[in-house]
């Protein structure tokens, strides 16, 4: 989760960033845990799976595993993917019940070709928008990203990721790269008039272009929601071992200039 004013993603890789110290924060911190889990609520939401029929979800960024109890209990199984070793150990020393992956998203998911249903991430994305050395060269990396997760995700799946763009420039490179690797979709916001509320959720379509789901407002009979539409080397870190061209972004930049 990033704090205003100091963005995590600045102030090094997120290998680094996330040490023991960081790690504790997050299973320690009420307000944090409060937190991620009400943005997994809102992506779970968001995803619009069956109801009544359980989902085989990745958790992109999974950290300590909190989204994915969060999946667990609603019936959900998961399988996450993180760079930090001790977010992990942390996830791991909880008992999380998914299975949890050392990798870096931006080098690809290391998956079959339609292995989950879903995919939901909270804040994670925006990481592969920052260059931590020379060879990183952010769009390669967040195409990289996107065409593996189209891959991985059954024909028609869904992913919602929650990021925390840093502007509009940094948001159209991601919805541009999500573009070219295949989904249709759009960004969903939350709160748009709240400093402090404003949440931003790209919604992605592995399938045809589906209607996209309405924001939340602060009040939603007066206020309309924001949301913008476009067509268009890991490591095994766990205990068990697990054996269309989408046309023009609009105009993202003007829109969202005055949200981010």
């Amino acid at each position: 989760m990033a704090s205003r004013g100091r963005r995590p993603e600045l102030q090094g890789p997120p290998e680094l960033y996330y040490d023991k110290n960081e790690a504790r924060k997050y299973v320690r911190n009420s307000r944090m845990i409060d937190v991620q889990i009400k943005m997994t609520g809102r992506a779970l939401e968001l995803l619009c799976v069956p109801e009544d029929k359980p989902c085989y979800v990745l958790d992109i960024g999974c950290g300590t595993g909190l989204s994915g109890d969060y999946l667990s209990d609603e019936g959900h199984y998961w399988v996450g993917i993180d760079i930090s070793p001790a977010m992990l150990d942390e996830a791991l020393d909880r008992e999380t019940q998914g299975d949890v992956i050392l990798g870096d998203m931006g080098q690809g998911i290391p998956f079959k070709p339609g292995t989950f249903d879903a995919c939901i991430s909270i804040s994670a994305v925006q990481w592969l928008c920052n260059a931590n050395k020379k060879s990183d060269i952010p769009a390669k990396r967040l195409y990289c990203f996107f065409s593996s997760l189209y891959s991985v995700l059954v024909r028609g799946g869904r992913a919602v990721l929650q990021l925390y763009p840093e502007n509009s420039e940094q948001l159209e490179l991601i919805t541009t790269q999500a573009t070219r690797a295949g989904f249709t979709g759009g960004v969903v916001v939350d709160y748009p008039n709240s400093a402090k509320a404003k949440k931003f959720y790209l919604c992605l379509f592995s399938g045809p272009s589906a209607s996209l789901p309405e924001g939340l407002s602060e009040d939603t009979e007066e206020e309309k929601p924001a949301e913008s539409t476009f067509t268009a080397g890991s490591g095994v870190y766990r205990r068990h071992v697990l054996a269309v061209n989408l046309g023009k972004l609009w105009g993202l930049s003007s829109q969202f200039s005055s949200l981010i």
